[in-house]
């Protein structure tokens, strides 16, 4: 009799323990997916260790909403809607087929273009302002380590690391930060023509971003089909600086449950 108890314990907790991954599969599939910031690209909107969840929702469904992209019965998207420019969008690489998270800044049909490192979309200047300067820590970030990258070039560990900050406003009306860090190659573009079913997409840290200023056969972002969308950012639900997020030290409370913008 024991036994048998013992025998039913044991199958009541293996059935608890997969209905309830079942649940967590299917929130992720449907819902929300969390993504964790593992580089620079998006500061400092986004900062190295950032946690957040992705809004699946916003664009509807594709066979990259499933984990694995395992959706492969989805055709294109199922209820589909389109983003808008300016967000914070998680996507799949179209070469790699990673995640990566930039901002929409084209449209399909857009002609989009960097001169002298300001942006031009569809032959307007998009305007910037000052907005002070950035400050972060010359030290390893993350559970990588990476040193950021600095317009004071040379600063040594534990200094101030600088850049410049601006106030960028896109055309429908969304203001948010960009970084400059130094003169590069892609503060001037050719013009690129955004192809019907596609988005260009760049980093707010703009001289630290391989995005969609870069070829796809140079192993950048270039165009990015509607379908690879995965969701959108809303909100920064957890952040730590440390390399792991037990590290209660490093966690930066003032971020907890901030509002992307």
């Amino acid at each position: 009799m024991a036994k048998r108890d013992k025998e039913g314990g044991i199958l009541e907790t293996v059935k608890t323990v997969v209905y309830a991954l079942l649940i967590a599969g299917l929130f992720r599939t449907l819902f929300f997916q969390p993504f964790w910031i593992p580089s620079g690209s998006m500061k400092d909107t986004l900062l190295v260790g950032d946690f957040l969840f992705v809004n699946k929702m916003a664009y509807g469904y594709s066979q990259y909403s499933c984990p694995f992209s395992l959706c492969t019965f989805i055709d294109g998207r199922w209820l589909g809607s389109e983003p808008e420019r300016g967000d914070v969008v998680v996507f799949r690489h179209p070469v790699t087929g990673s995640d990566f998270i930039k901002r929409l800044i084209g449209l399909p049909g857009d002609r989009i273009q960097v001169r002298d490192g300001v942006l031009y979309i569809n032959g307007e200047e998009v305007p910037q302002e000052e907005a002070g300067t950035f400050v972060e820590t010359f030290e390893k970030q993350g559970p990588v380590g990476n040193l950021p990258q600095c317009e004071n070039a040379g600063v040594a560990l534990g200094e101030d690391c600088l850049k410049s900050r601006y106030l960028e406003t896109l055309p429908n009306g969304v203001t948010h930060s960009i970084l400059n860090v130094r003169d590069s190659r892609l503060d001037n573009t050719p013009v690129y023509t955004v192809p019907e079913g596609h988005f260009f997409f760049m980093g707010d840290n703009r001289d630290n971003s391989t995005d969609s200023r870069v070829s796809q056969n140079a192993m950048g972002v270039g165009f990015v089909p509607f379908e690879n969308l995965v969701g959108r950012a809303d909100r920064v639900i957890f952040s730590s600086a440390g390399k792991s997020m037990l590290f209660f030290w490093t966690w930066r409370l003032d971020r907890f449950f901030e509002k992307i913008v």
